[in-house]
């Protein structure tokens, strides 16, 4: 794996290297790269011994990712997430499941979740944005209103919602 001009750091707990796995396990273009290892010097933290990992390298559909284990300071918050753009309802429907599984179930609205690591994730259907150009159209609120009442994005359930009456 190349080193990116810009990467993505994920600063986990102490679940660093099975969250990496988790989220290759999901796409299909993805790797685990290079993993890196506490030695005997370190800052000491809590749950973490010599010998696990204190970074690892992972890449998700040709973005780069870095997962950091380094305690309980810091946490995610649904101000960054990540966009997946899904062609299909089938595809989104595969992405809402594998991510939302374990994560908090509050937290979904709008095609938005948090996944079992407390990373927010928006799993959205590339066609939502041609429905949505013109705010002050009737077709506009018609589909605002249906998306606002959604968890999981039903794109059929879009698609009627934008159709003229």
């Amino acid at each position: 794996m190349g080193i990116q001009k810009i990467s993505t750091n994920l600063w986990f707990n102490t679940q660093a290297e099975e969250a990496a796995h988790f989220y290759t396990s999901i796409f299909k273009d993805a790797s685990i790269g290079k993993i890196t290892r506490y030695g005997k010097e370190r800052h000491p933290i809590e749950g973490l011994s010599e010998g696990d990992a204190m970074t690892v390298e992972f890449q998700l559909e040709g973005n780069s990712f870095v997962a950091l284990n380094g305690g309980p300071q810091y946490q995610f918050t649904e101000a960054i997430s990540f966009i997946i753009n899904c062609d299909s309802q089938e595809e989104l429907d595969y992405y809402w499941g594998k991510l939302s599984a374990g994560g908090d179930e509050k937290a979904q609205v709008c095609g938005w979740l948090k996944d079992k690591y407390g990373i927010s994730w928006q799993i959205v259907p590339t066609m939502l944005t041609g429905l949505l150009t013109d705010a002050e159209s009737i077709k506009y609120n018609r589909v605002m209103k249906a998306l606002l009442q959604m968890k999981k994005i039903n794109i059929a359930e879009l698609e009627e919602a934008a159709k003229e009456d």
